[in-house]
């Protein structure tokens, strides 16, 4: 364990100390501060030569600070000698520009990538990316994890007992079948039409819902519009209590007052790979922690053991 290393930028540092709580190590110090004019400054400030880095940093709001971080520190960790830089990453930002759908647009998640990688990363720790084929932008090994572990045991608590696991979707399909296995619940389908990259439309509901409990699972709530949408039009078709499991809660704009205000929507659990910040008075919006499952796959990656077990069953 004395070479091992684990240290945080700004972005979640809750969930870094946490981490390290399971580990039964403390965090690498490190000043991570800003100068006059706004330019990050940073500095490591215990010694990491020879070890192997695991430097936890997701790229949420404000996504361009925290990226510029998470890049300066990978830079200073490779300039302090470390072994091995894993960039811990359980918000990818930038994930949703993945492709060319429109004419004269990047594909800023692969520019991403390459920043990353340039910046002196020799892996890449990430969970629930919006899509799985990002993997395939870095040019080192990516490990992804997912959270449906730790949101369907949530749900199973709850002991629904007639319940109904909803896509979003069609691409989110694969994901709540799983999560329909785990709670051995049924599958159902929102089939919408997209207005705008922040707002879309309800078209049909595709499988029962009516008289069950619905779990609606999908891996980003940003606005919390298309969310809203789907709780009404499933509430329009009968279903009852209506809950949604996301793994990351950017809930950007006026996403927790329309939630707050959605008297269809029961509960929208969420995982602390974004800090929840800012949500006095909104019992609706339920917090879970991914710390275990980050530090389990730290440690198994520092002692050179398979991981796959913390998501083979996904691919099945």
């Amino acid at each position: 364990m004395d070479k091992l290393a684990v240290l945080g930028g700004n972005a979640n540092l809750a969930l870094t100390e946490e981490i390290c709580t399971h580990l039964k190590i403390a965090p690498t110090q490190v000043l991570a501060a800003r100068f006059s004019e706004g330019e990050i400054r940073v500095q490591i400030k215990e010694n990491i030569r020879g070890k192997d880095v695991f430097i936890v940093q997701p790229t949420c709001p404000p996504v361009n600070d925290n990226l510029m971080e998470l890049l300066i520190l990978i830079d200073a960790a490779r300039r302090a000698s470390a072994d091995r830089i894993t960039a811990v990453m359980p918000y990818y930002g930038y994930a949703r520009q993945d492709r060319k759908d429109q004419p004269r647009v990047p594909i800023t998640a692969k520019l991403v990538a390459n920043l990353i990688v340039a910046a002196g990363t020799n892996r890449v720790l990430t969970m629930d990316l919006h899509a799985s084929q990002l993997q395939g932008f870095f040019d080192i090994p990516v490990d992804h994890l997912y959270a449906i572990d730790i949101l369907s045991g949530y749900f199973r608590e709850k002991n629904l007992q007639d319940s109904v696991v909803v896509s979003p979707d069609v691409g989110g399909l694969k994901m709540a079948r799983a999560y329909a296995k785990r709670l051995n619940a049924g599958l159902a389908i929102v089939d919408k039409r997209r207005m705008s990259p922040e707002k879309t439309e309800v078209i049909h509901i595709l499988g029962e819902v009516a008289g069950k409990d619905v779990i609606l699972v999908d891996d980003i709530i940003a606005t919390a519009g298309s969310i809203i949408e789907a709780v009404t039009a499933l509430k329009a078709n009968g279903a009852k209590a209506i809950y949604a499991a996301v793994s990351h809660g950017v809930l950007s704009g006026a996403a927790k007052e329309r939630i707050r205000n959605c008297k269809d929507l029961h509960e929208v659990v969420i995982t602390n790979s974004i800090p929840l910040t800012d949500n006095k008075g909104n019992p609706k919006i339920k917090q879970l922690s991914i710390a275990p499952l980050l530090a389990e796959a730290i440690m198994r990656t520092h002692n050179a053991e398979s991981i796959s077990c913390l998501f083979d069953e996904i691919r099945n």
